[in-house]
């Protein structure tokens, strides 16, 4: 069981966080690299070598998630019920390193609510804001 397995319920093929490389109140930074496990994403866009926006946004939200469980703030399990504002920049291929850094807007027992933008490189290709309840 990875790391990231102890703290959120996801599993494959829905695991969408490799690492949390950081985490604090304020923010949290994790990694993906979505490789040849996750070439079913590509059923979207059988053609395209692109990671589908809605999936970055997941993995921001579940990066987010579990950051605030390493930081104990919240026990059980959290569910994505809004998604305040999304905006997207450029691409992510397969095998991309992605980065997210996930900024802390409210962390309490019952409601997380967070923004996120996550960067190619240094090339920022999404930014988004969402919130999470306890469920």
């Amino acid at each position: 069981m990875s790391e990231v397995e102890k703290l959120i319920p996801h599993r494959a093929p829905f695991l969408f966080v490799d690492q949390i490389i950081s985490f604090s109140n304020e923010t949290i930074i994790g990694i993906k690299t979505f490789d040849e496990r996750d070439l079913w994403l590509k059923g979207s866009v059988p053609k395209s070598e692109y990671i589908p926006g809605t999936i970055l946004i997941e993995s921001m939200a579940q990066c987010g998630g579990a950051g605030v469980k390493l930081l104990g703030i919240t026990k059980g399990i959290f569910g994505l019920v809004t998604i305040e504002d999304a905006e997207f920049y450029a691409a992510a291929k397969f095998r991309d390193q992605i980065k997210f850094v996930v900024k802390n807007i409210r962390l309490s027992e019952k409601i997380i609510k967070q923004s996120g933008i996550a960067y190619v490189g240094d090339k920022k290709i999404i930014k988004a804001s969402w919130m999470c309840v306890k469920i």
